[in-house]
């Protein structure tokens, strides 16, 4: 494998071998996955680990807008290399919806102007319910935005405050009705479970709550406590107690039942959709597709180059200023480790590793490459293998990352 460092000690010197990551020398092809990074926001919940600034002026988020739009220009004024064609485009954070509305309209139709949207199947903004707005949400809807993201996390109280939530649960209510009331159809709420203090009954009553909306797809994410975060710290020092692993387990088979039952089917481990209402941005990703993602920290994938750009708004500004990448961490993935990485991605969706599109996409044989795994794993029913799939079992989604990890390749 290739690979090229862009982490050094100072700003200019990154600036400098930024220049490594030539775009124009990138493979070319259709980039059909597009992401915009919005960093603000009004308060840094304790739980999250992507990137996010709060206290910013209107001054500065003017001045993102611009730089969000030059950045945009470089990708659709490429001599050569990849072509952003997107069918899908994600607008996430952060906090989009505090962008203020002529300044999320002024980037909404920047982006329309400077890229071919013929082909566009969908456009995500997220949106979080203690701000969403109607006049917001029409704005959006009027240029092209056709699915809102609302991200609602849970629907009692104390919960919300663990995670330090600033909404309250007929916030999400009021959200869904007014998004509705601006003319979407395609709506998504994330939901957590295993928040410190919940039991099996408060979280089955979350997921009751979210289903009396008639929504066509639910988030459903495990909590996390990502390294460094105010919660893992918090819990490192004992100043709370972690759900325990079988409670955590129950609440995902209630899940999986409860959500089947109402005709929303776990399309990938933490998804769930009525048929057809999948996210196709994210089923991009899964599948190992190409993605372009602009503003600080959005990663980014080109036929097996891979980088993002600097999770730091302040670097990032710097760099587009003076009309650099802002990228770091950029590598070339050797095809094997390309093909393991497909694989654990592929793995999590309840098609499983498709043969056939798996062969299409890396030009390797799956039950020959990963022969190791399948010969472990499916015997104590971890994995179910068939002439044209390997797919988790129910009892192998509940120990889905440790048996990615078997499918990883070194070169």
């Amino acid at each position: 494998m290739k690979s090229i460092s862009l982490v050094t000690a100072s700003p200019e010197s990154e600036i400098a071998q930024a220049a490594s990551l030539d775009p124009a020398r990138l493979p070319a092809c259709d980039v059909q996955g597009h992401y915009v990074h919005i960093p603000f926001c009004f308060h840094k919940c304790h739980y999250c680990d992507f990137y996010s600034i709060t206290r910013q002026t209107p001054e500065r988020m003017n001045h993102f807008v611009d730089l969000i739009l030059i950045e945009a220009d470089r990708w659709r004024d490429l001599r050569g290399g990849p072509r952003v064609r997107p069918l899908t485009i994600f607008m996430g954070g952060g906090t989009p919806s505090l962008l203020p509305l002529p300044l999320m309209q002024r980037l909404v139709e920047g982006l329309r102007d400077r890229f071919d949207l013929s082909g566009l199947e969908e456009w995500t903004v997220e949106v979080n319910p203690a701000t969403a707005q109607l006049e917001y949400c029409q704005m959006l809807r009027a240029a092209g935005v056709d699915r809102l993201s609302f991200g609602a996390q849970s629907f009692d109280r104390a919960e919300l405050t663990m995670l330090e939530r600033h909404h309250n649960p007929p916030d999400v209510e009021r959200s869904i009705e007014l998004a509705r009331n601006a003319g979407f159809e395609r709506l998504n709420i994330d939901l957590i479970y295993a928040i410190p203090g919940q039991s099996l009954e408060s979280w089955s009553a979350s997921l009751e709550s979210a289903l009396a909306m008639g929504l066509s797809h639910l988030s459903c994410y495990n909590l996390t406590y990502e390294a460094n975060t105010p919660m893992a710290v918090r819990k490192r020092l004992g100043q709370f107690q972690a759900v325990p692993e079988e409670t955590e387990l129950a609440m995902l088979r209630h899940t999986r039942q409860r959500l089947r039952e109402r005709g929303l089917v776990a399309y990938e481990i933490s998804n769930y959709a009525a048929p057809g209402q999948e996210c196709k941005h994210n089923l991009g990703y899964w599948m190992g597709g190409n993605y372009i993602g602009l503003g600080p920290s959005a990663a980014s994938h080109v036929e097996g180059h891979r980088w993002r750009n600097r999770p730091h708004l302040g670097m990032w500004e710097q760099a587009i200023e003076q009309g650099a990448m802002p990228a770091t961490d950029y590598e070339i993935l050797s095809p094997r480790r390309r093909a393991g990485e497909l694989a654990m991605l592929m793995l999590r969706l309840a098609d499983g590793i498709r043969f056939a599109e798996f062969s299409d996409r890396s030009g390797f044989d799956a039950p020959e490459l990963f022969a190791d795994p399948i010969e472990r794993f499916e015997k104590p029913g971890l994995l179910s293998v068939d002439g044209e799939s390997i797919r988790l079992t129910e009892r192998g989604v509940e120990l889905a990352d440790a048996l990615a990890s078997h499918f990883l390749l070194e070169d």
